[in-house]
């Protein structure tokens, strides 16, 4: 039974994340495919880039929507009462495990959705919006760090390493004063090493002052 519901989790987190919020405003509201354009991901920032900051800002809030309710929704299919899993001296409870596998899950298919040929964005706001549902104060670090950094260099590549590598400092204390999960702190390592990935052509170009700038 437990199996069944945590390929119920997987399977529906993915086709949420798979929504390309993006891609639809941008031909709702421009009639452009937004993947022709920029850096060619259906992301806030190419649609802020291709269709105005307004579409943009929508985009970053449609995105954290679907992640969050993906994560939330875990939880109800694998609820609190559903016991834990030991391993040696260690207790992880299946419903926090049901977490993060759905973060994992919504933000696979925001960069990689089924219902837009497998291309999306990079993961970004997705992954805020996971972390607003399981550990709401690194959220809310992480994107302020995120607009902050952004804004200052304008560059939203520069900012959101920045912002996810914050909200996973921020976590590690919170982790060891309050004793929060663990596998929330792995979690956050693994969405890291994705979202440097996904950035490294950002990188680079930011290592030879060849970014390109919000504005």
């Amino acid at each position: 039974m437990m199996v069944a519901e945590f390929i119920a989790v997987v399977v529906i987190a993915y086709l949420i994340g798979s929504i390309p919020f993006g891609l639809i405003i941008g031909k709702l509201k421009s009639g452009v495919d937004i993947r022709e354009y920029g850096s060619g991901k259906t992301g806030a920032t190419n649609v802020m880039r291709t269709a105005g900051t307004k579409l943009g800002v929508l985009t970053v809030v449609l995105d954290v929507v679907k992640a969050a309710g993906a994560v939330m929704l875990a939880t109800v299919i694998i609820d609190s009462g559903s016991g834990s899993l030991t391993i040696g001296s260690m207790s992880i409870y299946w419903h926090h495990i049901a977490q993060v596998v759905a973060g994992l899950a919504v933000v696979a298919g925001h960069n990689w959705p089924v219902f837009a040929k497998f291309k999306g964005g990079r993961g970004v706001t997705a992954y805020f919006g996971t972390l607003f549902a399981i550990f709401p104060p690194a959220g809310i670090l992480g994107a302020e760090v995120v607009a902050i950094a952004a804004l200052r260099s304008r560059h939203m590549s520069l900012g959101s390493i920045l912002g996810a590598l914050a909200a996973w400092c921020l976590m590690v204390p919170l982790t060891i004063a309050y004793d929060f999960p663990p596998i929330y702190l792995a979690y956050g390592l693994v969405v890291i090493a994705l979202l440097v990935y996904q950035h490294h052509g950002n990188i680079r170009r930011l290592r030879q002052g060849t970014e390109r700038q919000l504005w």
